[in-house]
């Protein structure tokens, strides 16, 4: 018989946040009309509160850690971008997926940002509850504050369930959302440049 768990989660321990959690999903599956006792649900309500606390597990996560010094002196003055950075994240309004594509470009001021952190601040902020527009501005206004760049840039582009699982039902829309500080949003060359370098394959 195959086994269909995506994980033995199971067989750990709850965290008593979990085990709270847990609680309300089995009320939940009860509200819905099915038994929580029966062969397929046994189980779903503490593996369903472990995969909304990886969900959301940017909340026990915060800037200055996850950076961990790791800033790199340069006489570097020109352009960093780093493309299609996956991103999945909640809805805060229906607690449904948005998932897509995040581009980040900063210009260096005497220190860049190492390469993995850039993909780990974003992960940190979509691992909340969020709507998309917040969290651009967050990635942006994040890498900033850590680089001291002379200007960011994000570009985020996403499909978002709540749209497409209900309500108007709409496959194919995608949302696309930028937030640009100082430099990318005072010169219309740099602005220019970053939208052509996203462009380009």
């Amino acid at each position: 018989m195959s086994d269909h768990h995506c994980e033995h989660d199971d067989d750990f321990p709850a965290a008593e946040a979990e085990q709270g959690m847990a609680q309300d999903y089995t009320r939940i599956i009860q509200g819905l009309g099915e038994d929580p006792d029966r062969n397929g649900l046994i189980g779903t309500p503490l593996r369903a509160a472990r995969a909304m606390s990886y969900l959301t597990r940017g909340y026990n996560q915060n800037l200055e850690e996850l950076v961990n010094g790791a800033l790199f002196d340069t006489d570097n003055d020109e352009m960093v971008l780093v493309r299609d950075i996956e991103f999945y994240s909640l809805c805060e309004h229906h607690l449904l997926p948005f998932l897509g594509r995040c581009h980040v470009a900063y210009l260096p001021q005497s220190r860049v940002i190492g390469l993995s952190k850039i993909a780990r601040i974003v992960d940190m902020f979509a691992r909340r509850l969020q709507i998309q527009e917040t969290l651009t501005r967050q990635i942006a206004e994040a890498i900033e504050s850590v680089t001291g760049a002379r200007g960011v840039a994000v570009v985020m582009e996403a499909k978002h369930m709540c749209m497409m699982m209900r309500g108007v039902e709409k496959q194919n829309a995608t949302m696309t959302t930028s937030m640009m500080t100082g430099t990318f949003r005072k010169d219309a060359r740099t602005r220019a440049e970053f939208m052509g370098l996203l462009r380009s394959n």
